[in-house]
């Protein structure tokens, strides 16, 4: 058996202010703009491709709302 991680975004709508840093920043391309808007009426990233993460956290590290994050989670993967 071997250990590989696997990527989960995150985005809390109530915080994002749809600036895109987020999507641009995004290696793996995982992110797209969504047509679907928040309460206050930014259109917020959405996550396209969700096994494409690589687990990096740049859009996390980069978003200036804090309205996105990454956690990396450790999976048992089994060979046959």
């Amino acid at each position: 058996m071997s250990n590989a991680a696997k990527a989960e975004v995150f985005v809390i709508s109530e915080r994002c202010k749809g600036c895109g840093i987020c999507i641009e920043v995004c290696q793996a391309q995982v992110l797209e703009k969504s047509t679907a808007a928040n309460n206050d009426g930014y259109y917020l990233p959405q996550i396209k491709d969700p096994d494409a993460c690589l687990g990096c956290g740049m859009c996390e590290m980069l978003c200036p709302d804090f309205a996105i994050w990454v956690r990396v989670v450790e999976t048992e993967e089994t060979s046959s």
